[in-house]
């Protein structure tokens, strides 16, 4: 497409840095001290109190101008659509946590009545989320195995092993809590940024694996222990084939059923969202005529499936946790709360961006902290949200968390007086339910080829993190992707890609000379961009690439003339002339490093180069090590007569330069230019001049 060309012109004097200051007035600003940032926290007005309270509850905002003729009739039908979903998953869930169904209901209620108040999103459906009920799961069987004795802890005493199981599952989820809550109010919400989209592709991705194979033995009705730890989902895999000649036939027929219809609804979803009002219900579907055909047909009897059973009637005391628990699970509870947030906030984010507000990830900490602390005082287990859940109450016409409080109204009515029509589902199809729907996680597969053509380093974070995650467990896999990721960072800053640069003709453009055909370069002139931060690590890269650009080394150089500068001197000595007042400038040259004076057999090396620029444009930092090394480099070049410039760096460099007093009487603050162009004409012109004075 031929775009409108517009040309411009700017007529002003060459600067350097120091000139620009001496005609230009520069405002030096002073930096709070510590001592400021308290006194300007801790300094309260009328209207900051109002702030707080409007941050601290989000509800205040939206409820002002709740428009209850254009919105309460979505939120209404998108509560109840998003509340079938949630109870369907939140029973499905439950297993995944190792726990009885009915504690899953449990996370569809508790948590969202402390978000409805505290959150900052308005379409995310709060309450379980498979990954997280697997990291879960995984603490529960470690401390109270199926098969042998609980863990000595003080508390187990007189309770059965579901009481166990809860009393576990609640003390981590309130732990898990307890790391929100203080990561919110010490305002480290920024943390989330440290796991990156490719992180968590690859570790929801190997979660995905463990929640598959963990729901196998419920799909195929066989009785396998609970394992945890490094390569438990291989020890797993072994126990499931070696009972795969006792699969109950009538569990796997009926879950392949149900996974082929469900997977069929869901895809028929997919295409006709546009056209749909609401998605069609299907797992609610499915496990109505579950219930319904299991208990016609008595099949908990006839076919010896295990069946949901007893549900909890109502609701139970609220119970303490268990500090041994916490001693216990410390190690997994912390990424267990970063996974939750991590998730919530990147589905928040997406909705937050189509619909048009804004969402506060400190407060989204608190709000999660909070809402699992309390859940988990009244037996929840961990939760954050699901996006398909999420998808649902925003589809379905969810304007804001009045729909949630619709969907954990839904979940109340089950728990108090509809649960005992779900004794008779079978636990198969809950374990089919949960199958099914890990296509989203799964298909993340296809982003390999992807990665590996276009970003081989982010490619190796994804498989870095999934094999980590698979192999070593959800906890230890995601320490593994951070440290992959950590290393793909560092080799990308202590290893950047180095240019030199040339000018376009006719323009104050260069730009790498490898990428344009019709390009041009300064004779005896080479211009060096480094793009990344110079730091401790990438240093003695960056002075291995200068020189390799240069194509001569500064100090050999250096070493060698001295070297002749020392034999012609003892040779002239025997002659009795003092050569010591025509220095080494006059003995070599610079640009040909010959001198009609050398004897045959004293030689320097040629350089070429009398000027050197350094585009500092991409430069963010430099620490005291990096410093050190430039100043050294610098100063190897403006001995071996090579001027060196450094253009476009940035003003909190250069006062760490004055401060750090980096300049001398060799390295002077007028080597340093506001842009390349600048610098280029400067080199331009000097020697210009002094060529003619030469001649």
């Amino acid at each position: 497409m031929v775009t409108l060309r517009k040309q411009y012109a700017v007529a002003r004097p060459v600067y350097s840095e120091d000139s620009l200051a001496e005609d230009h007035n520069k405002v030096y600003r002073q930096n709070k001290t510590i001592v400021d940032h308290m006194r300007e926290y801790l300094t309260w007005d009328l209207k900051r109190a109002k702030n707080s309270a409007v941050s601290l509850l989000p509800i205040i905002s939206w409820m002002r101008t709740y428009s209850v003729r254009e919105w309460l009739l979505g939120d209404v039908v998108s509560g109840i659509s998003t509340g079938m979903v949630a109870i369907m998953q939140g029973l499905a869930f439950s297993l995944l946590a190792s726990l009885p169904p009915s504690y899953g209901l449990y996370t569809a209620f508790f948590p969202m009545l402390t978000y409805f108040f505290l959150g900052t999103s308005r379409h995310i459906s709060v309450g379980s989320f498979p990954v997280l009920s697997l990291m879960v799961g995984a603490v529960v069987t470690r401390l109270v195995p199926e098969v042998g004795p609980p863990a000595n802890i003080t508390g187990f005493e007189d309770l059965t092993q579901e009481q166990q199981r809860v009393l576990v599952a609640s003390s981590v989820t309130f732990l898990m809590g307890i790391f929100q809550l203080a990561m919110g109010i010490l305002q480290v919400g920024f943390i989330v940024v440290y796991l990156s989209d490719t992180l968590v592709s690859g570790f929801t991705t190997a979660a995905a694996i463990h929640i598959l194979v963990s729901q196998l033995k419920f799909v195929l009705g066989l009785t396998v222990p609970g394992i945890s730890g490094p390569l438990s989902i291989i020890y797993t895999l072994k126990e499931i084939f070696d009972q795969i000649t006792s699969t109950n036939i009538c569990d796997l027929v009926m879950s392949i059923a149900i996974m082929m219809v469900v997977f069929i609804v869901k895809e028929l979803n997919d295409k006709y969202k546009a056209k749909l009002p609401v998605p069609i219900p299907i797992e609610v579907f499915m496990t109505v005529i579950a219930c319904g055909v299991s208990y016609g047909f008595n099949f908990q009897t006839r076919y010896d499936i295990d069946v949901v059973g007893k549900m909890v009637s109502g609701y139970e005391s609220p119970i303490a946790p268990n500090v041994e628990v916490f001693q216990e699970s410390a190690v997994e509870a912390f990424p267990i709360a970063i996974v939750g947030f991590a998730v919530a906030f990147s589905v928040a984010k997406v909705y937050s961006i189509k619909h048009d507000y804004t969402i506060d990830g400190n407060q989204e900490l608190i709000a999660f902290g909070v809402s699992n602390i309390f859940g988990a005082s009244f037996r929840s287990f961990a939760a954050s949200t699901a996006l398909s859940r999420t998808a649902v109450q925003e589809s379905s016409g969810g304007k804001t968390q009045i729909a949630g409080l619709i969907s954990a109204a839904m979940a109340m009515i089950v728990t108090l007086a509809l649960g005992f029509l779900l004794e008779p589902l079978p636990t198969s199809v809950l374990g089919a339910l949960v199958i099914v729907n890990l296509k989203g996680m799964l298909v993340q597969f296809r982003e390999i080829p992807y990665l590996w053509i276009r970003d081989k380093p982010e490619c190796v974070v994804w498989v870095g993190t999934c094999l980590g995650a698979i192999l070593l467990g959800l906890d230890l896999g995601l320490v593994v992707g951070l440290g992959v990721e950590l290393l793909t960072v560092v080799y990308r800053t202590q290893f950047p890609r180095c240019s030199v640069l040339a000018n376009i003709p006719g323009t104050d453009l260069y730009k790498d000379r490898k990428d344009y055909t019709h390009i041009s370069e300064i004779p005896g002139v080479k211009i060096f961009r480094i793009p990344s931060p110079i730091f401790f690590a990438n240093i003695e890269f960056f002075r291995d690439k200068l020189v390799e650009t240069v194509g001569f080394n500064p100090l050999r150089v250096l070493r060698k003339r001295n070297k002749a500068l020392r034999k012609i001197n003892k040779r002239l000595q025997k002659k009795e002339d003092d050569v010591t007042a025509r220095g080494p400038e006059e003995l070599f040259g610079t640009t040909d490093g010959s001198s009609m004076n050398l004897p045959v057999d004293v030689t320097v090396p040629r350089v070429d180069l009398h000027s050197l620029i350094l585009d500092f444009s991409a430069v963010s930092f430099l620490d005291i090590s990096a410093l050190k090394g430039l100043k050294a480099a610098l100063k190897e070049f403006i001995r071996v007569d090579v001027e060196v410039y450094i253009v476009s760096c940035d003003e909190c460099i250069l006062e760490k330069l004055h401060s750090c007093r980096f300049f001398d009487e060799e390295i002077l603050t007028s080597m340093f230019f506001p842009t390349l162009h600048d610098a280029t004409l400067h080199v331009n012109i000097y020697h210009t001049r002094l060529e003619k004075r030469r001649k």
